[in-house]
């Protein structure tokens, strides 16, 4: 190539400075780390016309550089450098942007939760933010990313549902931005503080549903039966409608001629009675269903069957347990003592221990001497933990009234229930089948030594023991 037609002014910097359309591309690579640094980062507008520059200088590179094909070359190069910087300080600072957030403190385990989030755009101008929750591990938030438009000296609203798959203390501490400039070059990524507690507790809307249909006297629509009492209770507690298997005795006239429907007078027993839960906290409550372990489903029966009992006018304890003791709540009665079960259960998590049975029946006994209705919720696969259940429950027949609640395994049901000629699933139908004639075997000893027993898939649990409790207090067991 003839050098006369080389620019000397540019073949100086070319060739005495090192400046080729490489380091050009080099620089440019440099400017993307730092400003990575930073967390801003461009966006595939912006990168696409790099490697078509840098393969577009390969020739140039081989075979020397004139005036015009460095002109071809540091034109573009120039000309998207000034695109670029003039963009990228249309990026919202920081300092620009707010985030506050309001939903309830109090979540109810794998229940939908209303959030909203309101992102303050300080800025003169309007911006496009990409919005996505810090949510904590077994929260999850939906949908996970929204994008927003929020005007200058406005604010944007993000709706999201929020759902925990687990109890516990948790707190969403911020919130995650991606603000694009104006020209969509850059990208900037933004963490903005906006701390809100959040404990989740065990479902407790289904105790508001379940006041709400006892005073409508609509309790069989979740499965609750009404049950006839043995013998006369003399304590009056309310007058109500009249309902087919009312004793026509009760019938209070008067009150039928004032309100022109047919009314009875309610009654209820003299005396206060207990009843404790016996929680077992162990591998055998790890199992899940519908997202919940069996420990979730006991908890969520628990509570219920605790205000069904309170509002009774019984009193209702709690000892959960493992391989230790975990808590214990002492019988007592009152509105204060559902706060105190839901406390008590709040943090109390399966473990992947063998239950100590012994420990927890000895404790039992050193706390409780009154003559309670003592429900074990637990579930056994192995003969050492059913003989453990059944003697020790024997032991409580004539002080309390020991109901053995056994929680069943879908998994097994399934198994036994879907034989197939193919002889893995045969032979793991036939496990699965002779599993459940041994534990129907279990259940019926335990009733042979004075012990009630129920035997329930996990979602089945709280109706069946409602009606269980009602019934014992319709027979006067205690």
């Amino acid at each position: 190539m003839n050098a006369e037609s080389k620019s000397p002014g540019l073949y100086f910097l070319i060739e005495n400075l090192g400046i080729t359309p490489w380091t050009l591309v080099g620089g440019f690579a440099l400017v993307f780390i730092i400003l990575a640094a930073l967390r801003v980062y461009p966006t595939l507008w912006l990168c696409l016309p790099i490697p078509l520059i840098a393969l577009f200088a390969i020739p140039i590179q081989m075979q020397g550089a004139t005036r015009l094909t460095i002109a071809l070359i540091l034109v573009p190069i120039v000309t998207l450098s000034l695109v670029a910087a003039a963009d990228l300080i249309t990026l919202p600072a920081k300092t620009r942007l707010r985030a506050s957030r309001r939903m309830a403190k109090v979540a109810s385990i794998a229940a939908m939760h209303d959030t909203t989030l309101t992102i303050e755009n300080l800025g003169a101008r309007s911006i496009s933010v990409d919005v996505a929750e810090d949510a904590p591990e077994h929260v999850t938030v939906e949908p996970e990313h929204q994008r927003v438009r929020i005007p200058a000296a406005k604010s944007g609203i993000v709706h999201q549902k929020l759902v925990a798959t687990r109890r516990g203390q948790y707190e969403l501490k911020s919130v995650f931005l991606t603000c694009r400039s104006l020209l969509r070059l850059w990208k900037r990524k933004l963490v903005l503080p906006c701390k809100s507690p959040l404990h989740v507790y065990p479902d407790i809307k289904q105790i508001g549903e379940y006041a709400l249909l006892a005073r409508t006297n609509r309790l069989s629509q979740i499965g609750v039966r009404r049950t006839r009492r043995i013998g006369q209770d003399n304590d009056f507690e309310r007058l109500r409608e009249y309902q087919q298997d009312d004793n026509y005795r009760h019938i209070d006239w008067r009150a039928t001629a004032r309100r022109q429907k047919v009314t009875v007078r309610q009654f209820q027993t003299d005396q206060s009675q207990r009843v404790i839960f016996l929680l077992d906290c162990g591998r055998m409550m790890a199992n899940t269903h519908s997202q919940l372990s069996m420990l979730d489903h006991a908890l969520n029966a628990t509570l219920m069957l605790s205000y069904v009992a309170l509002d009774q006018g019984d009193s209702v304890g709690m000892l959960a347990f493992s391989d230790r003791i975990h808590t214990f709540v002492p019988p007592a009665s009152g509105r204060r003592q559902m706060n105190r079960m839901l406390h008590a259960g709040f943090n109390q998590f399966p473990g992947l221990v063998q239950s100590r049975f012994d420990q927890a029946f000895l404790y039992l006994s050193q706390h409780c001497r009154r003559r309670s209705l003592v429900i074990l919720v637990s579930n056994v696969v192995d003969q050492v933990n059913a003989d453990q259940i059944q003697n020790y429950l024997q032991n409580l027949v004539g002080a309390h009234l020991p109901l053995l609640v056994l929680l069943r395994d879908h998994r097994i049901f399934d198994a036994a229930d879907n034989p197939s000629p193919d002889p893995s699933v045969m032979y793991r139908s036939a496990a699965a089948s002779q599993l459940l004639l041994w534990r129907n075997q279990v259940l019926r000893n335990a009733e042979a030594r004075g012990a009630h027993t129920l035997d329930l898939f996990p979602e089945k649990l709280t109706a069946s023991l409602v009606n269980q409790y009602l019934e014992i207090k319709a027979r006067h067991l205690l």
